[in-house]
């Protein structure tokens, strides 16, 4: 008698009862409710997710993944992809937790690893669910409960663990960038009013040294800003059933046709198609 697959779905029902958990926190549940597809869409740095429900493929530069229930999609550093969700026949609904690894998770598995560094591996990966079969319910547990520290460490051996099998990259501290601290202070307070001097007067840099550090990474001011938003747009389409003129105000944009203009320029995607929008 085959009991795999009784597991995995127990397992996968088990996360999915965090989508409902008020005091979780460290992770996200996407849904969506119509297949679509999604160009260049930028994953800020490593993180863990599960697929819940549905189907999804994944491609970059070098490589491409197609997921099914209880496959664990590993990204070991940052990197650009294309998407295609697909949700689940019977439901109606695509579903996938998202766990971000935070840089204490991370930190936390380099003190643990105290050896030299394996190899880096692929940016992406596909993994079965059942080799964390252990450590998930116990990740899931400290979540419910709100034992965010244990349930970071959990992650720091699930780390250790990942990089054994070959995903050294998940060890190698990323290069830190302007860029990235400007996006991060955008994404903070998407609807905000960004002007130069506020990030100056944030980073204490003069106007001139701004511009021409992100010149130097070959970016723009402007170009981060609208970058940051519409990442921080396509996470609340995901992770709620708001109306398009709420999303689109939240992230600064005061008229919902001119977002998603503008988001679609950005990810090929009209953001109703992902069809999580209650009427208005």
């Amino acid at each position: 008698m085959n009991h795999a697959l009784p597991a995995r779905q127990t397992l996968l029902a088990d996360l999915a009862t965090l989508a409902d958990c008020a005091r979780a926190e460290g992770f996200a549940c996407i849904a969506a409710r119509r297949e679509h597809g999604a160009q260049s869409v930028d994953i800020p740095g490593p993180q863990v997710a599960i697929l819940l429900q549905g189907r999804k493929q994944v491609s970059s530069a070098t490589q491409l993944l197609a997921f099914e229930p209880g496959d664990l999609f590993l990204t070991t550093r940052a990197c650009r992809i294309d998407v295609i969700n697909t949700p689940d026949a019977a439901s109606g609904l695509y579903l996938t937790a998202v766990i971000p690894l935070c840089a204490e998770v991370l930190e936390a598995a380099r003190l643990l690893w105290a050896e030299p560094l394996p190899q880096p591996g692929q940016a992406l990966a596909r993994l079965p669910i059942e080799e964390f079969a252990t450590a998930l319910p116990l990740w899931r547990q400290a979540l419910a409960e709100g034992r965010y520290a244990e349930a970071r460490l959990v992650l720091a051996g699930m780390v250790v663990t990942l990089c054994r099998r070959g995903h050294g990259s998940l060890l190698l501290p990323p290069e830190p960038t302007l860029a990235t601290q400007v996006q991060a202070l955008v994404a903070d307070q998407p609807e905000r009013d960004w002007q130069s001097r506020d990030l100056e007067q944030a980073l204490s840099l003069s106007g001139a040294t701004l511009r021409r550090r992100l010149a130097a990474e070959r970016t723009s001011l402007r170009q981060l800003i609208v970058e940051a938003r519409l990442a921080r747009a396509m996470e609340l389409l995901y992770t709620t059933r708001w109306p398009l003129k709420t999303v689109a105000a939240r992230v600064g944009y005061r008229s919902a046709r001119s977002f998603s203009q503008r988001f679609q320029q950005r990810y090929g995607l009209d953001p109703a198609r992902i069809g999580n929008q209650l009427p208005d």
